[in-house]
């Protein structure tokens, strides 16, 4: 799996393998608490299921990502699920915003790595076509 990544053509300001187990780690404690948090808003029927469905559509794309990358090691998927990564991402923060802004705003982060990971993978994408 890694012999596959190393060896595909990446832009010279692709980050070093190592920084994405830390990055990722803190995204995903912040992923967690907040979509547990609307998940809990929604068991306690204070908003309702479209709220919800792109936090669950979002999470099932983000973790699709790595098995298409580098299971199956295919780049061009790999791109069209970031997309959809990102697409979610951004109609989950604007859905919770007026029910719980701070939601919103502490997938600020996330929202930063999953665009700059969308035009790196992208450009993975275009680099090996």
């Amino acid at each position: 799996m890694q012999t596959w990544y190393q060896q595909i053509i990446k832009p010279s300001w692709a980050p070093p393998a190592y920084l994405f187990g830390p990055v990722w780690s803190f995204l995903y404690v912040l992923i967690a608490v907040s979509f547990g948090r609307v998940i809990w808003l929604f068991v306690k029927g204070s908003i309702p299921f479209i709220v919800l469905l792109p936090f669950i559509l979002n999470i099932i794309f983000n973790l699709a990502f790595t098995p298409i990358q580098f299971g199956l090691k295919n780049n061009l998927l790999a791109g069209i699920d970031i997309l959809l990564v990102l697409g979610t991402l951004i109609w989950a923060m604007a859905a919770i915003f007026p029910y719980a802004k701070w939601i919103t705003y502490i997938q600020i982060p996330y929202l930063l790595w999953v665009s700059f990971a969308t035009v790196l993978q992208l450009t993975i994408v275009y680099l090996n076509r």
